[in-house]
């Protein structure tokens, strides 16, 4: 009996810390919540930044978790219909990654 609630019990801290760690989309109250705490970079910052220098259509966004790192993957279709992704990280904004897509 023992063994058996110890096992239950492991196996809820495992599932638990998963959650809390696990990788993939944001969902928009946590972003709204990780904003209005100032954990993360307000998107409507980093939207005009980015236009400011590559004005365009946006045309995705997504904030992804990574562990305990956040990042936004932004795409522009640009005036000559090119389609750029910028991987930026949500915490301070810094550029990351720039990738022209085929």
């Amino acid at each position: 009996m023992f063994y058996r609630a110890n096992m239950v019990l492991l196996l809820v801290v495992l599932f638990t810390a998963s959650l809390l760690y696990a990788d993939g989309d944001v969902g928009y109250q946590e972003a709204r919540r990780l904003t209005q705490s100032g954990k993360i970079v307000p998107l409507t910052d980093l939207l005009r930044k980015i236009q400011a220098e590559r004005p365009g259509r946006v045309i995705e966004v997504e904030l992804e978790r990574h562990g305990q790192t956040f990042l936004y993957e932004i795409e522009i279709l640009d005036e000559q219909g090119m389609v750029w992704e910028y991987k930026l990280d949500a915490v301070n904004g810094e550029l990351l990654e720039l990738e022209l897509e085929d």
